[in-house]
C-alpha cells in the first residue's frame, strides 16, 4: 500500500492502527444476505455447503468461512436464495427501516446487493427503483435482480441529474451508496490500492456531494435519505455529510440503528454520534453510513402512469395457464411483454432496462417465455405445471441437458420446491430452456 495512505490511516485510527495493519493479512470477510422472499434461514442452512453464522451487521446477513474460494455455481446461488455480500456492506439497508408498501430509490445500485436486500424487505409490495449510471454495471444489476426474483421494481440506466428531477417527492426512502475511493475494498481489489490518491479522494467527495444534492429532491416530506460509502476517508464521509447539511436545512441527521456500534470520527461541529463506521477490526472490510430525514417538503410531482397494453391472446393464455390467474398490468415494448401488480411508471427520455416481470417475447405471434418469469419470487408457489428434479437430475438440468418426463407444454423446473428455470415438454422429455450463459459444466 502507498505510504501516504498508511500515514492517513495512522492519523485516523491512532491507537487502533496496529490492529488495522494486522487485519490486512487476514482473508477477506465472506458473507451473504438471505433472500427471505424465496426461503428461510433454516432451509438455506440445510442446503448451503458451508456453515453459516449470523452477521453482526444485518437482520438478513450471515457469514461463512473466509477460506471458501467460490460458491457462485452452487444451485442455491443460481436460484437466488441469497446475494453474496461482504458482511459490512449488508449493514446499510437496515438503516432505511423499510416497511412493506414503501417506495424506495437505490440511486447508485450496481451490482445489486443493497437493492436485493431492499426488495426482500418490501416482499413484493410498494415499488423499488434501482438506478446505475454505467451501462455495463447496469446490465450486471439487471442480471442479479433477475436471479433474486425481484418483481415490483424498475431498473434504470441514467445520470442522476436527468433522473432525479423527474421523481420529486416520490420516495419514502432513498439510498445513496455512492461511488467512492474504495479504501475498504483494498484487500479484495488490487486496483483500489494502485489507484488510490488524495486527488481521487477529493474528486470522489465532490461527486458524492453532487449526487446527494440531486437525490434529496426525490425524498418525501418525512422520508429518509441514507448515505453510505465503502471508504474510510473523512473527506468522503463526515466531510460530505457536513457540507450537504449546510446546503440543505430541510434535512436533519437522525439516529442510526444499534446494529452498528462504532460512531463517526470528530469533524467540525457535526454530531458524529449519529454516524456509523465499520473497520476491519469490527468484523467487516469497511463501511460508513448515516441517515437523514426531510423536515420540509420541497414540492412533489405526480407519478406518470402508463396505460396497460392490450396484449396478444397468447400472452393471456400463457399466464393463466402457468399461474391460474391474470391479476396484472401489461406493457409491451418491442414485442417484449412485462407485467406488474400496479400500473407502470413513465419516465421520459430515461433508459429503462426493465419494469416489473419480464414475461417473454412475441415471436411470429408465439410467446417465447423468459427466464425471469420463472424466477419471480411473487409466483414461487403459483406455478401450475411443475417438474421437481431429483438429486441426479439437478446437475443435468443446470448443464443444459434434457430431462425425461411425460408432460407437455411449458413447465417450471424446481428443486426442493425452489424454481430454477423452465423447459418445454413434448410428452416424452423436457427441452431445457435454462439460459446458455448460466449453464455449468458437469465433470
Amino acid at each position: 500500500m502507498k505510504q501516504d495512505f498508511l500515514q492517513r490511516m495512522q492519523d485516523l485510527l491512532q491507537d487502533e492502527f496496529d490492529a488495522y495493519i494486522a487485519s490486512l493479512d487476514r482473508e477477506v470477510y465472506k458473507g451473504l444476505s438471505l433472500n427471505q422472499a424465496k426461503c428461510d434461514i433454516d432451509f438455506l442452512k440445510e442446503q448451503f455447503p458451508y456453515t453459516l453464522e449470523p452477521s453482526n451487521f444485518s437482520s438478513v446477513g450471515y457469514r461463512f468461512d473466509s477460506s471458501v474460494k467460490s460458491i457462485g455455481n452452487h444451485w442455491t446461488h443460481l436460484a437466488g436464495l441469497y446475494y453474496l455480500q461482504e458482511p459490512s456492506a449488508s449493514s446499510v439497508v437496515d438503516m432505511l427501516d423499510i416497511q412493506e408498501g414503501d417506495w424506495v430509490l437505490d440511486l447508485c445500485a450496481a451490482p445489486g446487493g443493497k437493492s436485493s436486500q431492499i426488495a426482500t424487505k418490501l416482499n413484493n409490495t410498494g415499488f423499488l427503483v434501482s438506478n446505475e449510471f454505467d451501462s455495463k454495471r447496469a446490465n450486471i444489476l439487471l442480471s442479479n435482480l433477475e436471479r433474486m426474483g425481484v418483481t415490483e421494481n424498475m431498473i434504470t440506466n441514467a445520470p442522476v441529474d436527468k433522473l432525479c428531477p423527474l421523481m420529486q417527492g416520490w420516495f419514502d426512502k432513498v439510498l445513496v451508496d455512492a461511488p467512492c475511493s474504495g479504501e475498504g475494498m483494498m484487500k479484495k481489489h488490487e486496483l483500489a490500492k494502485l489507484e488510490w490518491s488524495k486527488e481521487n479522494v477529493d474528486a470522489c467527495a465532490a461527486r458524492q456531494l453532487f449526487i446527494l444534492n440531486e437525490a434529496v429532491q426525490c425524498v418525501k416530506e418525512g422520508g429518509l435519505l441514507v448515505y453510505s460509502t465503502c471508504t474510510y476517508a473523512q473527506e468522503e464521509n463526515e466531510g460530505v455529510v457536513y457540507e450537504f447539511l449546510k446546503q440543505h436545512p430541510e434535512m436533519e441527521l437522525v439516529d442510526c440503528l444499534d446494529h452498528v456500534k462504532r460512531t463517526g470520527i470528530v469533524y467540525e461541529d457535526l454530531d458524529v454520534s449519529k454516524l456509523r463506521r465499520i473497520f476491519p477490526m469490527d468484523g467487516g472490510e469497511g463501511h460508513f453510513m448515516c441517515r437523514m430525514r426531510k423536515k420540509v417538503s420541497a414540492g412533489t410531482s405526480s407519478k406518470n402512469e402508463l396505460k396497460s397494453s392490450k396484449v396478444d391472446v397468447e400472452v393471456s393464455k400463457f399466464v393463466k395457464g402457468q399461474l391460474g390467474y391474470e391479476d396484472a398490468y401489461y406493457l409491451e415494448i418491442n414485442n417484449k411483454i412485462y407485467m406488474k401488480k400496479t400500473p407502470f411508471i413513465q419516465l421520459k427520455n430515461i433508459n429503462i432496462l426493465r419494469q416489473g416481470v419480464y414475461v417473454g417475447e412475441m415471436i411470429k405471434k408465439r410467446l417465447e417465455p423468459a427466464h425471469h418469469f420463472y424466477l419471480a419470487s411473487r409466483f414461487i408457489n403459483d406455478y401450475k405445471q411443475v417438474v421437481e428434479l431429483t438429486d441426479d437430475e439437478l446437475a443435468v438440468y443446470l448443464s443444459g441437458n434434457v430431462i425425461s418426463r411425460n408432460i407437455k407444454g411449458y413447465v417450471c423446473v424446481m428443486y426442493k420446491k425452489i424454481p430454477l428455470g423452465f423447459g418445454k415438454g413434448d410428452g416424452m422429455m423436457i427441452k431445457n430452456k435454462y439460459p446458455k450463459g448460466l449453464r455449468i459444466v458437469v465433470r
